[in-house]
């Protein structure tokens, strides 16, 4: 359990940063990866075909949709970090985009290596920013608002967004292929794995911090 003190907001905000950044680092790799994206990256690279803009601009927008829909739908502002969570991941994607050393393999072989790796880093990325617990992104914030209003299933509200996006992205030309049902099929048990381990070193660091400042 993390210890509950003022002065640790700092070192969890840190924690969450970290973990965004890492997290979109593992977009990226999915989405140059060309085998098939996330369903909502696979959203956003299809409105960026579309319309234009760039990949991060449309996560943003798409974050900032979600969030004010699942806002109005319970009549409660979400936390600070669904607010810097679609922010900061739509900053970090474009970062990652524009950087020329994160290229689609040439191989299949190549490409499917770095598929794999974008799985584990998505995940423990994900996971490393959760376990600051400053908040859930925005589609994690809609998912719990038709929880409250509804009572249904987490897994069956999930399961049914990723299919309805996945749909979207299809129709508008979004990069949906065998690797967007892999990534949906794997992610959960990932997540699984890596939360725990992230929570746990989070506590240590969090812990390890306030002991110094309180020696101090």
């Amino acid at each position: 359990m993390l210890v509950n003190k003022k002065g640790n907001i700092g070192i969890r905000l840190s924690i969450f940063t970290a973990g965004l950044f890492i997290m979109s680092f593992g977009i990226v790799l999915l989405i140059e990866a060309n085998v098939g994206a996330t369903p909502w990256d696979a959203l956003h690279v299809g409105l960026y075909q579309l319309f234009g803009l760039t990949v991060g601009t449309w996560t943003m927008i798409a974050g900032f949709f979600i969030l004010m829909l699942g806002s109005l739908y319970i009549k409660e502002w979400p936390q600070i970090g669904a607010y810097l969570n679609m922010v900061m991941v739509g900053l970090f994607v474009d970062f990652f985009l524009w950087t020329p050393f994160i290229q689609t393999p040439a191989t299949l072989f190549g490409q499917w290596m770095m598929f794999l790796a974008g799985v584990v880093i998505h995940a423990y990325g994900m996971s490393f920013y959760i376990s600051a617990r400053l908040g859930a992104g925005p589609r994690d914030h809609f998912m719990l608002a038709l929880v409250r209003k509804k009572g249904w299933k987490v897994s069956n509200i999930r399961r049914g967004m990723e299919v309805i996006v996945m749909a979207l992205a299809f129709l508008i030309g979004g990069p949906v292929s065998i690797g967007t049902f892999i990534f949906s099929l794997l992610i959960g048990t990932m997540v699984g794995i890596s939360l725990p381990q992230c929570e746990r070193l989070s506590d240590i660091i969090i812990n390890h911090r306030l002991n110094r400042k309180e020696e101090v």
